[in-house]
């Protein structure tokens, strides 16, 4: 039953390295948009504020990409990616 009021946070590509992890859980009722997501893991440590204060990070609900007012829900899948460069 736990999963059914977690949301499921993924990393991808140099994201999941500079954060040394792949996936996590938190509660969905913590959080009802992906600000307030980004929010909650920068107070995980200096370097994840870093991270997640990077205004060019690219944020998905379930495989569709979405802005930082995107609503999330328990269930949801967040996935993170860091910016893409053109070149």
């Amino acid at each position: 039953m736990t999963e059914n009021i977690m949301i499921k946070i993924v990393f991808f590509a140099a994201l999941r390295e500079q954060l040394d992890c792949s996936e996590l859980q938190i509660a969905a009722s913590e959080v009802k948009t992906i600000s307030d997501i980004k929010a909650k893991l920068a107070n995980k440590n200096e370097h994840w504020q870093q991270v997640f204060n990077n205004g060019a990070l690219l944020s998905a609900i379930n495989h569709d990409m979405v802005a930082n007012d995107a609503n999330v829900k328990s269930g949801d899948e967040v996935a993170f990616f860091p910016p893409v460069t053109g070149g």
